[in-house]
């Protein structure tokens, strides 16, 4: 069972909600975790399972006082009995009024023992002296009472890690308060995002490129960023799309719109548009949460 896409169901968005993500070693929960966090979920790793519920009600507001999301990773590491408490704790969790939302993430052997050659990583059942494909399944096995329970499995076989990171953050974004933004940076050559709500073209800008010295590095260079602070044509072009942008994505807020995706490029989607992406999600950072970046040509 895989899933491609993902959208969280929010029956009430003024209470907590609490992402369990679990699944096999190698499958992407920390890229998924990460992702969250993110999102401005408060995230913990490895947690033993009876103290779910202490987490959610110490972590489920913030010192102000408002509602906080939390996701917690749960995998092979934690022990047997944790594993088989977890129906009854989530249970527990939903007759409090908690929204448990659980994420089990899968991965093809095959490519598990290929992610775990290229990384040289151990995997964690590799301590009781089974080969890495015995751990697997012996993993495979010990999980599958919280894959048949889970509201969503995802099968990262076929993602690289931003794919994935990608993935969770537009499916979950409608669990964070406000407006989640997505900035990407991209190159005109190899094609438009299909999935950018904006679109900003940079190739009018001057170039590093055709600087030698500059050439190699990115936008998220110093000496790249210095040298289009430098040029007055840059600094008029990020404010014209900031007050663009400050003007119109409040309409989208009004409308409920929880995720939108602001695309720029250039030419070759390493210098002009890498550095406006950071710069306008510096920008809007410092006036939000939930502001991601991806930079497509660079990852």
């Amino acid at each position: 069972m895989s899933e491609t896409t993902s959208t969280l169901q929010l029956r009430d968005p003024d209470a907590v909600h609490l992402i369990v993500l679990t699944g096999m070693s190698g499958g992407g929960k920390t890229v998924a975790l990460r992702a969250l966090e993110d999102l401005d979920f408060y995230c913990v790793d490895n947690l033993p399972t009876a103290l779910l519920p202490q987490l959610v009600a110490a972590a489920g507001c913030d010192v102000e006082g408002k509602r906080r999301n939390v996701a917690v990773g749960v995998d092979v590491r934690n022990p047997g009995e944790d594993l088989q408490r977890m129906p009854a704790i989530l249970s527990e969790l939903a007759s409090a009024g908690v929204h448990a939302h659980m994420i089990f993430l899968d991965c093809r052997d095959d490519v598990l023992i290929k992610r775990y050659s290229e990384t040289r990583r151990r995997h964690p059942l590799s301590l009781k002296g089974l080969s890495l494909a015995d751990a697997i399944a012996e993993e495979r096995r010990v999980l599958r009472p919280l894959s048949s329970i889970a509201d969503k499995v995802i099968d990262s076989s076929d993602m690289n890690v931003h794919q994935l990171r990608r993935l969770i953050a537009t499916g979950y974004a409608e669990a964070t308060e406000g407006l989640t933004l997505m900035f990407q940076s991209f190159a005109f050559r190899r094609g438009l995002p299909l999935d950018a709500d904006f679109v900003f073209d940079a190739r009018c800008l001057p170039n590093p490129h055709w600087d030698p010295t500059l050439r190699p590095l990115s936008g998220k260079d110093a000496a790249v960023r210095n040298y289009l602070d430098a040029q007055p044509m840059v600094t008029e072009y990020f404010a014209d799309t900031a007050r663009w942008l400050d003007t119109w994505l409040p309409r989208f807020e009004v409308d409920d719109r929880s995720y939108v995706t602001i695309s720029v490029g250039c030419t070759g989607g390493r210098h002009r548009s890498v550095y406006l992406v950071e710069k306008l999600a510096a920008h809007y950072r410092a006036l939000r949460n939930g502001v991601l970046t991806f930079h497509r040509e660079l990852e």
